[in-house]
This record gives structure tokens, C-alpha cells and sequence, in this order.
């Protein structure tokens, strides 16, 4: 469906280029409204299916399905508009009123700062073919999980986490600033920890390792997350906006003012805001969560390494790239470059499918962000596009492996597989064929247009760190071929190795159908771009649609590029080449014993297989460092804030207990000392008052006796 939507809209492309038709009269009033009923769907599906999911027929799959299907049919039909305007620099925001709305302070009066914040809808040419794509994809992806999670004791909220996952997605791709962008960013961090351990709360066999792969994907991405935030508000502070256009603006005007050159707290500003896309798409050093998140069912392994969670990492790279210095974009492509060849290696020798694919897509995403570090920005969303297509298909395609063979994992365990479920055999062959970067092929077209990116930023820099990323990304580009077509030989070639492969089957039609349809992606994806007659740069190889805005950066003249763009095809095309033939060897024709050659590099093997043993390294600092700390915060905390506290408390209890003694023995003693001298005197003295005249008398008589006794001694 959306390769013909795409093929109609590059034909009408170039129709509307000669006819010079506008934006203006191709998106009318609606057109606000239709763009956020994309994302608001699936959310709209999420809140029924959360209240009302579990008493609907199938419990309500079909709710989530329906709305995504409709999503993606929106999402399509606005970006086939986009192609008919045919305009590099298109924003709709440029060509018709979109509405605008304000946040936190609602009085029209207030404009600055934060009290005049408001928020509206990013829609240029790179929102509208990623928006379709996620759109897409995860329609396919609904689709598969109603065959995959049949029987599951969640299954009603395993879908319902599904559409939020999808939802966040879609609104953080039309945010057009960085706050709502790093609200929708966050929700996909939740939906990340809710999906991932989904199979921990099974009622019937419970699965641990997906609570702590959960814990361990949260963690992990909130420290890029971290840093993202710090990065906005250094912007903030400086510019006082978070909108994408404003802030392109405000750097822009910043460096010339500066007299070219980057300040140091911007190329600061910049990195820290890259770290998110180093947590959220698994980018070296922060990339151990990744494989773990294969703990979770195996469609929400294609929703985050396909549609949603990674990808969102590669979005914001590109929506940053004209905020990074010369400095920054170096520090990406490295990155990227590294961790590219990194995770390709790690692929050689893992067996669970799943996480194969999950080093695949670590390594993948590496050539996304180079991409993007060395100014090929629509080189990299070119392969962020393909790779969606053809890295859902591997990862549904593995889904219905595992299904088939009654959830076993190992591809050592498998086998003979391409007789029984050829379907399935069919779409991964031409995903891999697409991945490995074979002509012909979607992956082709985009990896080689990276690759050649690389190599004209190298050129016009002229120094040898920028040349890294080129030699990176082509020994990856023959890793990648060897490990993929590794995979596929091991899991549906050869004989049968154990009695799950003997008796598998084909899945059904709704898990079979999103494969076949990913697959036909995989075949034309690359194609479909260059219909467009309007694709320009490096060679006729990226799409005009996928550049950012008024983007300036060219590094080459045209020789430059066609001469960066033949050499990188004639080196993937070699690497490609050598790592299909290295596979065939070992594990087609077996003219290589893997084993034997595992065996030959002893420690180096066992290193890579540990994954270079970086969980390790991290529960020995990180993790361990972090319980040190907090139980010596915990002693500080017990023997100096408490043992003052307590101590204080002490000389306050004996002050206490002093003036309680003083209160009873002095102030109570003397007073009841009063009242006990009083009663006594009183009990003396009521002797004396009995009441009888003639004792009185007597008394008064022996007074009168005794007074004059003593006038009398006193006379004498």
C-alpha cells in the first residue's frame, strides 16, 4: 500500500515541480486536524482498551489494530501530498496557519520566557515519511502480535501498552519542540519498561529475566535521558525558546556573532542533548540494554528496534544536527562509526535469533548516527526509513520462527527450516539480502549512501580522525553480511538439528502477511525513493524528501561527491561480497569448521562472545560502586546525621530528666513541704480546739497565770 501511495507521489512530484503547484493549494484548513488524529487514535484505542478491553470480543485486539490502520492510511496520504509539492524546503507551517497552543501560563499577554511558551505541530518533509513510516509499521506489527500473543494472560493489556507505545512514537515525531518532544520521548521509556517485562507478571510461568531486563532498559535509558534534559535547559537558559525552528534560528545567529566560531558551552550543549539518542538507540557505551529487552515477546522487539524506541534516538540526531558544532558532530560520528563495527562483532557469535537481531540493529543505528555526525543527515533517516522496513520484517520473521518451533530460541537448535516455513524463509532471505547491503536491494541503496557521506566529509576535512568513520563502516558492512547470512544458513538451511525444527510449521495468515509486506519493502524500498525525479546529492542516491530544512551544509562539489559516491559503492559492494562468501564457507558449504576457528582464537572469542564483558564492567563499577556509595551514605547518614540527632537527643532526654528531678524534688519538694508543715500545724492546733468552755477557761487562766509569772521575774 504505501509503495504505491510513495511510487504515485514521487510521479507526482515531478509533475507538481513543472506545474508549480504550492503547499498552500494542496493542504487545506484540515489538515491540523487529520495530522493529530494520527497519534490520537491509538491513544483514543489505548483508553478504551484499558477500561473496556477484557470485555470485548477478542478482547478488544482489534481496537489498537483498527486505529493504527487508520493511522497509517492518514499518515500516507498526507506524505504522498508532501512528495506532490516537491519542495526540499517544505514546512507546512511556512505555507498555511497551523494552530499554536499555550502552556503553563494561559494570559495571550504573557510572551516571554517560559510564561509564553506554546507548542503546535512540526510537519516538513523528514516528519512526513517518518510519521508514515512508524505509522506503518506498527499497524503490521498490531497485526502480527494478534497471532503471536494468542493464549497470553495479558493479552488484552499487552495491547493496550502497545498502542501507547505507538502513540508516543507518533506524537513525539510532529512535536515541534523540545519539550513535548522529551514528554512523549519519556512515555516511550515507560511503554519500553511495560512491554519488555510483560511475560514477568504471566500467571503460569512467570519469567524474572524480563523484570530485570525491564529495570535494566529503564535504568540504562534514563541516563541519556538525563543528560538530554540538561542539554535542553543549557538552551533554554541561553535562547529562552525549545522550539526546533527557533532555536536553528538563535544558534545560527549565536556562531556568526561569535565570528564563526562554536562557544565551547554550545558544543557542550549539544553532546549532552546526543547522549538521549546514545540511551534511547542503544549507542556505545550505553547499549547493554538492548539485547536484554529480547526478554520481552517478540513483537515488542520489532516495535522498538523497528518503529519506536531506537529510532527515536536517530530522529532527535537529526532534529539536533544544526545545533552541533564542527566538534559535536565529530564526537557522533565516532560514536556511531564505533559502535557500528562494536556490535557488528558481538553478532558473530551469539545463537539466540533474537539477539543476533539485536546486535544487528546496535550496529545498524551506529550507521544511522554517523551519518548523521558526518552531514548526511538524509543519509541516515534514508536508512533509519529501509531499515525499519526490512529490520521489522527479521524480527517478525524470528517471531514466527520461534512460534513455529514451539519457542525455541537457538539456532542451534534449528535447521532445515526453509521447506516447512517458506513464507517465512522467503521474507528474512530478503531482509537479509537488504540488511547485508546486496544490490538491488533497499539496504543497498541507503547503506552505500552513508558509507559515501562518510567519505566526503573526510575529504573535506582532510585529517585522518575524520576518515575513521569510512573504514568503520565498511568493515562493519562485512561483518554484518557475514553474521545475517550466519542466520540464515543455521536456521532454515541444512537438515533438521533437533525435534522443534522437525516439527515446525508455517505461521498463519495475520502473522505470515506483515511479513510478506515488510519483505516486498525490503525488495523495493531503495527503489521507490529514487522514482522521484527531483532526488538530488551525492550521486542521485538521497532522497530530496529526507534533508532538514534550509539545511546549508555541503562539504564537496559535485566530482567530490560522485567520486566518494563510486568508491563507496565499490568498497560495500567488496565487503558485502566477502562476508556472504565467509558465511557460505562455514556454514552452507562447510568447507570451515566454526568451531575449529573459535577454538584458534581462544581468550579473543570467549571475550567477544561475553559481549567484551561489559555487564560485567558495569556490575563492578557502576552498580557496585553505586551499593558502596550508598552504604557508606548510609553509614555517614547513621553515624553523623543520626548519631547527632540521637546524641542531641540524649542531652535533651538527661536535661529532661534533670529538670524533672529539680520540678519534683526542689519545686514540688518545697511546696509540699508547705502543705505538710500546714496540715501538721493544723493537726497540732486543733488539739486546742475542742470546743469545751471550761477548758478554755483553763487555758486562759494558765496563761494568765504564766504572763504574770514572767511580768513578775522580769520586775524582780
Amino acid at each position: 500500500m504505501l509503495a504505491l501511495a510513495l511510487q504515485h507521489g514521487a510521479e507526482a512530484a515531478g509533475h507538481a515541480a513543472v506545474a508549480g503547484a504550492s503547499a498552500a493549494e494542496v493542504f487545506g484548513p484540515s489538515t491540523a486536524a487529520w495530522l493529530l488524529a494520527v497519534p490520537l487514535l491509538p491513544l483514543a484505542a489505548w483508553v478504551l482498551q484499558v477500561c473496556f478491553g477484557r470485555f470485548l470480543p477478542r478482547q478488544g485486539d482489534w481496537l489498537p489494530t483498527g486505529a493504527l490502520a487508520a493511522a497509517a492510511v492518514i499518515a500516507i496520504w498526507h506524505f504522498v501530498k508532501v512528495l506532490s509539492v516537491g519542495d526540499p524546503d517544505f514546512a507546512l507551517a511556512e505555507a498555511i496557519d497551523l494552530p499554536r497552543w499555550k502552556f503553563f501560563f494561559s494570559d495571550p499577554g504573557l510572551t516571554e520566557g517560559l510564561a509564553g511558551f506554546t507548542a503546535g505541530i512540526l510537519y516538513d518533509n523528514v516528519s512526513a515519511a517518518i510519521l508514515a513510516m512508524v505509522a506503518l509499521v506498527s499497524f503490521l506489527i498490531h497485526l502480527f502480535s494478534t497471532g503471536y500473543m494468542q493464549g497470553d494472560s495479558r493479552y488484552n493489556l499487552f495491547f493496550s501498552n502497545l498502542a501507547l507505545f505507538s502513540f508516543a512514537m507518533l506524537a513525539l515525531v510532529i512535536s515541534d519542540n523540545l519539550l513535548f518532544f522529551f514528554v512523549f520521548w519519556e512515555i516511550m521509556g515507560l511503554c519500553s519498561y511495560l512491554l519488555i517485562g510483560h511475560l514477568a507478571a504471566d500467571k503460569e510461568k512467570p519469567k524474572m529475566s524480563a523484570a530485570w531486563a525491564s529495570m535494566k532498559a529503564f535504568m540504562t535509558t534514563r541516563i541519556g535521558d538525563i543528560c538530554l534534559f540538561i542539554g535542553m535547559m543549557m538552551m533554554f537558559q541561553a535562547f529562552g525558546t525549545l522550539s526546533f525552528s527557533e532555536l536553528y534560528q538563535a544558534v545560527e545567529s549565536h556562531v556568526a556573532g561569535n565570528g564563526g566560531e562554536w562557544s565551547p558551552w554550545l558544543t557542550g550543549a549539544g553532546v549532552m542533548m546526543f547522549l538521549g539518542a546514545v540511551g534511547k538507540s542503544a549507542q556505545f557505551p550505553l547499549h547493554v540494554w538492548l539485547p536484554d529487552a529480547m526478554e520481552g515477546p517478540t513483537p515488542v522487539s520489532a516495535m522498538i528496534h523497528a518503529a519506536t524506541m531506537v529510532s527515536a534516538g536517530v530522529y532527535l540526531t537529526a532534529r539536533l544536527y544544526l545545533m552541533l558544532s564542527p566538534t559535536a558532530q565529530l564526537i557522533v560520528a565516532i560514536v556511531g562509526g564505533f559502535t557500528a563495527i562494536f556490535a557488528a562483532t558481538i553478532g558473530i557469535t551469539q545463537y539466540d535469533i533474537k539477539k543476533v537481531l539485536a546486535w544487528s540493529t546496535i550496529s545498524q543505528l551506529g550507521y544511522m548516527i554517523c551519518a548523521i555526525g558526518a552531514g548526511g543527515v538524509a543519509a541516515g533517516l534514508f536508512h533509519l526509513l529501509t531499515h525499519a522496513f526490512f529490520k521489522a520484517c527479521l524480527f517478525l520473521g524470528s517471531g514466527s520462527v520461534i512460534h513455529g518451533c514451539h519457542h525455541e530460541q537457538d539456532m542451534r537448535q534449528m535447521g532445515g527450516l526453509r521447506k516447512k516455513m517458506p513464507l517465512t524463509y522467503l521474507s528474512m532471505l530478503v531482509s537479509t539480502l537488504a540488511i547485508s547491503g546486496v544490490p538491488l536491494f533497499a539496504g543497498y541503496y541507503s547503506k552505500d549512501t552513508i558509507i559515501a557521506k562518510t567519505l566526503e566529509r573526510s575529504m573535506a576535512e582532510g585529517s585522518l580522525v575524520w576518515s575513521l568513520p569510512f573504514y568503520l563502516l565498511v568493515a562493519a558492512a562485512a561483518i554484518t553480511a557475514f553474521y545475517m547470512f550466519r542466520l540464515i544458513f543455521m536456521t532454515f538451511h541444512g537438515k533438521p538439528r533437533a525435534h522443534c525444527s522437525e516439527h515446525a510449521h508455517e505461521s498463519p495468515w495475520n502473522m505470515t502477511l506483515p511479513l510478506l509486506v515488510l519483505g516486498a519493502f525490503a525488495v523495493l524500498g531503495g527503489k521507490v525513493w529514487l522514482l522521484d525525479p527531483l532526488h538530488a546529492v551525492s550521486g542521485g542516491q538521497e532522497p530530496w524528501f529526507l534533508r532538514l530544512v534550509h539545511d546549508p551544509h555541503q562539504f564537496v562539489d559535485h566530482a567530490g561527491a560522485h567520486h566518494a559516491h563510486v568508491t563507496a559503492m565499490s568498497a560495500s559492494l567488496a565487503a558485502a561480497a566477502a562476508g556472504i562468501l565467509f558465511a557460505c564457507l562455514f556454514y552452507l558449504w562447510k568447507r570451515l569448521d566454526p568451531a575449529r576457528v573459535a577454538a584458534a582464537f581462544g581468550g579473543v572469542y570467549r571475550l567477544v562472545y561475553d559481549k567484551y564483558r561489559f555487564d560485567e564492567l558495569y556490575l563492578a563499577t557502576a552498580v557496585r560502586g553505586t551499593m558502596i556509595l550508598s552504604a557508606f551514605a548510609a553509614w555517614v547518614d547513621k553515624t553523623f546525621v543520626d548519631g547527632v540527632v540521637n546524641n542531641v537527643g540524649r542531652v535533651m532526654r538527661g536535661l529532661g530528666d534533670a529538670s524533672a528531678a529539680t520540678d519534683l524534688h526542689v519545686v514540688d519538694g518545697a511546696v509540699n513541704f508547705v502543705g505538710e508543715a500546714t496540715v501538721a500545724a493544723g493537726q497540732t492546733v486543733r488539739r486546742f480546739q475542742t470546743g469545751r468552755i471550761q477548758q478554755y477557761a483553763y487555758f486562759t487562766f494558765a496563761g494568765a497565770v504564766v504572763l504574770a509569772a514572767v511580768v513578775l521575774f522580769r520586775v524582780i
